[in-house]
């Protein structure tokens, strides 16, 4: 039996960055919803809390489940933590694959169907824990290191863009200002990285999974960091496979007896960033990893699309990862060239 499984009140809470719809259904009113909209502040979660205390719902009576959001979510799940509520955070992937079809689509329906979720799986639900502070300080480096590369991007466009036409304009002043900004960006963003590292190095556990990770090969500091912030450091996803779903990179078949046979895809719902991320680690991983790169030649060969072999490549780089840290014994590349 699962810690929820003897809760009487369910809460779905669909996350957005301003806002959350609640909606809450109770066992012995199964398929009455009470729907609710806050705001993903502290005052909206006060509110909510007396909406409840209005309900007589006792903390030990109810549990509180939503998707993961990423940022949006923090602040909303530390409160609940704090105020001692029950809560468990799944991946949008599983709470839709496992309603089947659904239609029509809001704030307020969603919030509807992971209250169901929330009632329909409360025997198997996992209650969820905080990260602890270093994970929470190297989400925010990632995200402040996001901003920095995203800005540096735009300045050296536009560079590109004034260079073009320096020599009708004579306003060599202007590439001049922009290159001095684009090198204060690289010290930025190269402190940033140094702080990673420094906090990283402090903590034994953490800093063991992060070399790991380091050891097979496309996955370097970026990579590595954000796989422990999500994974808060590999404890949340039981294997490679649950977070290449999580990741968007896992392919699933669509197909139903003989009458339905479209081709195997991957889903739409997942973290887009760290998706991004192991496309660009596959692609460092295709040059200088031999096995990879024999794989990546040999699918080529058999007609394979460009983009369906690096996600393939993801994959391998995921698992490779999981498997390095569950044994703590860095990634070894085995391959050998045939030359018979």
């Amino acid at each position: 039996m699962g810690k929820f499984s003897k809760k009487k009140h369910f809460v779905g809470v669909d996350i957005s960055k301003e806002t959350l719809d609640i909606s809450l259904i109770s066992q012995e009113s199964y398929g009455s919803y009470k729907d609710k909209k806050i705001q993903n502040t502290m005052k909206g979660y006060s509110e909510l809390k007396s909406w409840l205390n209005e309900k007589n719902i006792p903390k030990k009576d109810v549990m509180f489940c939503m998707e993961h959001t990423g940022t949006y979510g923090f602040m909303f799940f530390a409160w609940l933590a704090n105020e001692d509520y029950d809560f468990c955070v799944e991946a949008g992937l599983q709470i839709k694959r496992s309603l089947g079809m659904a239609r029509g689509k809001n704030d307020r329906i969603d919030a509807r169907r992971i209250a169901d979720y929330a009632y329909t799986h409360r025997d198997k639900l996992q209650d969820f824990h905080l990260p602890s502070k270093l994970i929470l300080q190297l989400k925010e480096l990632l995200t402040y290191r996001e901003q920095m590369v995203r800005i540096r991007t735009s300045l050296k466009n536009s560079l590109k863009h004034h260079k073009q036409y320096t020599e009708l304009t004579g306003l060599q002043n202007i590439p001049d200002n922009l290159v001095k900004m684009i090198e204060d960006y690289d010290q930025q963003i190269n402190e940033i990285e140094e702080k990673i590292i420094s906090l990283i190095e402090n903590d034994a556990e953490v800093k063991k999974n992060f070399e790991m990770a380091r050891s097979v090969r496309g996955i370097g500091l970026v990579i590595a960091t954000f796989m422990l912030v999500t994974t808060n450091n590999f404890t949340s996803f039981e294997n490679g496979r649950k977070y290449a779903s999580y990741s968007g990179i896992a392919p699933y078949e669509h197909s139903s007896g003989t009458s339905i046979r479209g081709r195997t895809r991957t889903s739409y719902l997942g973290n887009k960033k760290i998706k991004a991320l192991l496309s660009s680690g596959a692609n460092v991983a295709r040059r200088f990893d031999p096995e990879i790169r024999a794989y990546y030649q040999r699918k080529l060969e058999e007609g394979k699309d460009h983009k369906v072999i690096i996600n393939a490549i993801s994959c391998k780089l995921v698992n490779r990862v999981f498997a390095v840290v569950k044994r703590q014994t860095p990634y070894v590349v085995t391959y050998q060239h045939n030359f018979s």
